[in-house]
C-alpha cells in the first residue's frame, strides 16, 4: 500500500532553502545547476508559505468563549 506523503516540516524546508541560497550566492554553480537550485528554491518557498498560511488560519480560528480561549481544529486540504 503506498505511503501517504509526509507533510513538509517548516524548519527543515527553511534550512534547505537557506542552504540553496548560500550555494547560489557563492556563484560556483553552472547555469544548469543554478536553474535546478532556483527551481528547488521556488518549491521550498511555496511549501514554507503554505505552512505559514495554515498556521495563520489556525491562530485566526481561536475563539473566546466565557473568557477563555479555545482553539478549533483546522481541516487542511490534505485532511479531506
Amino acid at each position: 500500500m503506498p505511503r501517504k506523503k509526509k507533510a513538509p516540516d517548516f524548519e527543515q524546508s527553511l534550512t534547505e532553502l537557506e542552504g540553496l541560497v548560500g550555494r547560489m550566492e557563492q556563484g560556483d554553480l553552472s547555469l544548469e545547476e543554478a536553474l535546478g537550485a532556483f527551481e528547488e528554491g521556488v518549491k521550498l518557498t511555496r511549501e514554507c508559505q503554505q505552512i505559514l498560511e495554515q498556521a495563520e488560519q489556525k491562530v485566526q480560528m481561536l475563539v473566546e468563549k466565557n473568557g477563555e480561549l479555545h482553539s478549533q481544529p483546522f481541516a487542511s486540504d490534505e485532511d479531506a
